[in-house]
């Protein structure tokens, strides 16, 4: 510090002129700002010390050495440690070295993480100290702390175990584990579909895929990439035996044995949209998916096991316990909704798994965390296949095998590795660097922007005629995507095609395990019923008791009790007011239940459709399964609606008639519930099925039998088909047999007539919405 000050001051000497007090300022000034900074790198400086020190004794503690092996380091080392603990005592404290003992903890762990040494300081740190005076902080010195101490480090939290309790999504990525499973090797040669659609006078076929050839072993991940339109889903659908039409030709093998319904049970197929029911959890969702898709062999633990197996393996600890979620209703985010998707596929460890873009709508993060997934699954000796529309680069390199398409063509198939230096060697190289997906996605749709042009395409190449000083144009898409397909047929196409026809190391076993044509259900029609039934209750408990609902059938019970307040039914006005009450009756719960169960199947059908494509259950099981479940919901509501109705318009006070009110509104509830079950799964369109079920409800209400009492002959049988009709004559029984005189539009008949026309709708309205269900189509 001597030599400093000498120096400064020859300095000031030999080439300062000022006057001596303005010399004595700066220089008293600087000398003060120069101890400051001293003092502080000491201070870091000792702490580094106390740091390296700790390290050395928790090392010698870990490998239990004496610390009197070395008499004489041991005495440097403890006569350091005291100089420096007197040196630290003669130390006047900081503003940042005073307050509690977590803040010297804080002071104690930003200077060891800095790691500087006192000859350090730079002019930059020195002349910013100097512009802060003497108020420094050894912040503003211009070190930053490095990346990897900061990671490490954990200076302004209270807390010296922060972290979270489940890892984040962008955290540590834990490897999925699948069992093995008997291997599937996948081709397919010329594989060509085609659509018929509908004209105006004839019918026409439009082609979506054309000659398309490849292969999948285990162990790959093969990705279908190429433009919207260009045929991926429908490629991916195929190749999964979800469409099996005339349409389609070519050879597609599994395992050298053409698809069967065996294979059902080995394939997951991942859909592009999240088919899920929103108010289920996810560990529901997915213990409800292995009760029913694993093996009979296994137990109800063992199945429930393997549920909360998958969903530590996908990291869904976190949200096991929340909703699905949907349009409407708040739950899980996108990633772990795909995630749960995923898990209802890989739940059966399948050997064969398809995914329909399985990244779209996901950040980068989210999408390399399912495409390592993927990785891992596919380690396992899975064979796994998945479209998908643009990833990064880090998910492209991540591919074993890549297919492009373009306009139903194949551009491009090998491995993803080698896709750019192909692509180079027939003149189409990038002339920037870009991500090779969107190099190869541009040349699918014949663009070549940044892109060399081959000399085949130079004489292609589009001007503006009208203007001679345009400057030249590119070649048209369809040129570019006509010299692509050539390039391919003539360079690739023989040779991966001399690939798919080697011969694979395939058992015996293995093939006839194929070529078995009979389903593998995992549940037995017993077990399907009971699942099913109580996933339905549980999905829709929430829509039939939800407060609009109630509301809805409380206030209207209300409204009907004060309007037909204590009716009198001794007097001739009283009865007749009171026969108006029970045809409301009869109409009001004929009308609610066609239309909530309209909407039954049309919203249901998605679901139905992915399940039923999987096997998952027998149809006969899940519609059983679903009217039952039905049944405990329907009935509480009326039961409400009709105690406070019956007790406030003074209808008979007699046990037997209220329980036979009850009774007889249930059993038009059941009705009218199958024909609106058998409109929704024979249209499967919800604006049709309202249409139609407004149009026959208002006619079976008017053919109830209180309006006309004279229906002409030819029209009399619309009567008879109505639920309206026999539930009003029902109650009319139940309320006035005993009573006499009647109305003259009173006709009450035997009682049993009316019950068994309401148990045939019964039967008759659900065994054809049971028929309707099975002539829909389940493919894609």
């Amino acid at each position: 510090m001597a030599h400093l000050h000498h120096q400064h001051h020859h300095h000031q000497i030999n080439t300062t002129r000022v006057p001596v007090s303005t010399v004595e300022f700066f220089r008293s000034l600087e000398t003060r700002v120069r101890e400051e900074i001293m003092e502080k790198e000491a201070g870091l400086v000792r702490a580094k010390s106390d740091q390296i020190l700790a390290e050395e004794i928790a090392a010698a503690a870990a490998t239990k050495s004496p610390a009197s092996s070395d008499p004489g380091q041991g005495a440097v080392e403890q006569s350091g440690l005291l100089s420096r603990k007197n040196s630290r005592a003669l130390t006047p404290p900081s503003p940042g070295r005073s307050g509690s003992s977590r803040h010297t903890y804080m002071r104690k762990s930003r200077s060891a993480q800095l790691r500087l040494d006192p000859d350090d300081a730079s002019s930059a740190a020195f002349s910013r100290a100097s512009s802060a005076s003497l108020g420094l902080s050894f912040s503003m010195t211009g070190y930053i702390m490095p990346p990897d101490d900061v990671a490490d480090s954990k200076p302004f939290s209270d807390q010296e175990d922060d972290e979270t309790p489940n890892e984040l999504e962008a955290g540590v990525r834990r490897k999925l584990e699948a069992k093995p499973t008997m291997p599937i090797y996948l081709k397919f040669t010329d594989v060509t579909y085609k659509v018929i659609l509908k004209g105006i006078a004839r019918y026409e076929e439009k082609e979506i895929l054309h000659g398309i050839s490849g292969s999948a072993h285990p162990g790959e991940v093969l990705a279908l990439m190429g433009p919207s339109g260009s045929g991926k889903t429908t490629l991916l659908n195929v190749l999964g035996g979800r469409l099996n039409q005339p349409t389609l030709e070519g050879s597609i093998t599994y395992n050298d044995m053409p698809y069967s319904k065996f294979l059902k049970s080995r394939i997951g197929f991942v859909t592009q949209d999240d088919v899920l029911f929103p108010h289920l959890t996810v560990r529901e969702t997915l213990t409800y998916a292995a009760l029913i898709r694993l093996p009979k062999t296994l137990s109800r633990k063992e199945k429930e096991k393997r549920a909360l197996d998958i969903i530590s393996e996908l990291g869904l600890e976190r949200c096991q316990d929340t909703i699905i979620g949907g349009s409407f209703v708040r739950g899980v985010s996108g990633g772990e909704r795909k995630r749960v998707c995923i898990g209802n596929e890989i739940i059966i460890n399948p050997s064969l798994l398809l995914l329909d873009e399985p990244t779209s709508g996901l950040d980068s993060t989210m999408a390399l965390r399912i495409i390592q997934m993927l990785q891992d699954i596919a380690e396992a000796g899975k064979t796994v296949i998945t479209t998908i529309h643009q990833p990064s680069s880090r998910l492209f390199h991540k591919f074993d095998k890549l297919i492009l398409l373009g306009k139903k063509n194949l551009l491009y198939y090998g491995k993803a590795s080698e896709a750019m230096q192909y692509f180079s060697s027939i003149g189409c190289a990038p002339l920037i660097a870009m991500n090779p997906a969107e190099f190869l996605l541009d040349l699918a749709n014949g663009n070549l922007n940044d892109v060399t042009i081959p000399p085949e395409l130079e004489g292609k190449v589009e001007t503006d005629r009208s203007k001679p000083d345009a400057p030249k144009g590119k070649p048209s898409p369809a040129a570019i995507h006509e010299y692509l397909l050539e390039a391919y047929e003539s360079w690739v196409a023989e040779k991966e095609n001399n690939n798919i026809m080697v011969p694979l190391p395939i058992s015996e076993e293995d093939k006839l395990k194929i070529a078995y044509p009979r389903r593998e259900w995992g549940a037995t029609w017993c077990q399907q019923y009971s699942v099913l039934f109580w996933r339905g209750i549980k999905e829709r408990k929430h829509d039939y008791f939800s407060k609009l609902r109630i509301s809805q059938v409380i206030i209207t019970a209300v409204i009907l009790g004060l309007l037909w307040w204590q009716s009198d039914s001794h007097t001739r006005e009283g009865m007749q007011d009171q026969i108006g009450l029970l045809f409301f009756l009869a109409v009001f719960w004929g009308f609610l239940p066609v239309f909530t169960a309209i909407f039954t199947f049309p919203q249901e059908r998605s679901m139905l459709k992915k399940e039923r494509a999987a096997d998952m259950y027998r149809l006969s099981a899940y519609f059983f399964a679903r009217m039952t479940s039905d049944l405990p919901l329907d009935l509480m509501l009326p039961v409400i609606f009709i105690s406070i109705v019956y007790f406030m318009t003074g209808l008979k006070l007699n046990p037997e008639a209220f329980f036979l009110t009850v009774l007889t509104i249930f059993l038009e509830i059941v009705a009218a519930q199958g024909f609106g079950l058998a409109i929704g799964a024979s249209l499967m369109d919800v604006k049709k099925a309202t249409t139609a079920a407004s149009v026959t409800v208002m006619a079976f209400m008017l053919a109830g039998g209180y309006f006309v009492n004279r229906v002409p002959i030819f029209i009399s049988w619309l009567r008879y088909l109505s639920f309206n009709y026999h539930t009003y004559r029902l109650l009319l029984k139940v309320q006035y047999e005993d009573v006499t005189p009647r109305m003259p539009t009173m006709k009450i008949n035997n009682k049993w007539e009316e019950v068994t026309a309401l148990l045939a709708m019964v039967l008759g309205y659900r065994v054809l919405a049971y028929i309707a269900l099975r002539k829909m189509k389940i493919s894609s």
